[in-house]
């Protein structure tokens, strides 16, 4: 889905109340955008010669070239005012990389932020933190994959309904490791995050975003992650992370 960008070109008077005022004037163009914010430039350097961010109205008037435009956040006010000026609309979306090629309408699709976007009908699907896009289609829907650590570098789905990533870490997980209270299997399971849960014990233990290398001196093991190697216990006081490589699978 496409918002647009409003563009006013033209000789303008351009007003900013708030703890201050001031006024100018001059041959300016006014972008207005699809998420209120309002910029104003001129013939001089990058920065605009007026703006307002992400304002909580915009209230623009139109009456033959002459415009009268309001953005107001709070008490702070943006008014652009002009004669025989040019207003018109361009369609716009999110810009990023490009990540792959949407299934649903074969339109490019775009890493912007925090998600993975489809330029064309506007399809967006949340990105883990830390996840990567690859260059590899799911072959269920033909999303594009995404890799993320949990536990192991995993490679699943982007759209987490068709390939949930806790489905992915409970068959690689489920019954790897011992309770070191009890000497039950730990279950992968959600509680208020992902994690590894005892059924007798009723332990948690959430799972880090990191890579299991090797086992503590308490039996649990240890990850590798952004921040250092630490347990999967976040709150274990043994000292020794570093013995023991990855333990084998118990099946």
């Amino acid at each position: 889905m496409q918002d647009s960008i409003r563009v006013i070109a033209g000789q303008c008077t351009v007003t900013h109340e708030g703890d201050s005022t001031s006024e100018s004037e001059g041959q300016v163009v006014v972008l207005v955008k699809p998420d209120n914010t309002v910029l104003v430039h001129d013939a001089t350097g990058y920065r605009p010669a007026g703006w307002l961010t992400r304002a909580e109205s915009v209230q623009l008037s139109l009456s033959e070239q002459a415009i009268d435009l309001r953005a107001r956040i709070e008490e702070t006010e943006l008014r652009v005012t002009g004669e025989d000026v040019t207003v018109t609309e361009f369609p716009a979306t999110v810009a990023g990389p490009a990540v792959g090629t949407c299934p649903t309408c074969g339109e490019r699709m775009v890493r912007a932020g925090g998600e993975v976007v489809c330029l064309g009908c506007g399809d967006a699907y949340a990105l883990p933190r830390d996840a990567t896009v690859t260059d590899r289609t799911c072959s269920d829907c033909g999303l594009p994959t995404i890799s993320v650590t949990r536990g192991a570098a995993l490679e699943v789905c982007l759209d987490r309904r068709c390939d949930p990533i806790d489905e992915a870490v409970r068959d690689r997980f489920d019954g790897e490791w011992i309770c070191p209270t009890c000497g039950s299997d730990l279950e992968i399971d959600r509680q208020r995050t992902l994690g590894a849960r005892c059924p007798n014990c009723e332990v948690h233990y959430p799972i880090p975003d990191g890579v299991v290398d090797g086992t503590c001196a308490c039996g649990l093991p240890v990850f590798e992650t952004d921040h250092g190697r630490r347990c999967l216990d976040p709150d274990c006081t043994a000292a020794d992370l570093d013995a023991d490589s990855p333990p084998e699978p118990r099946h």
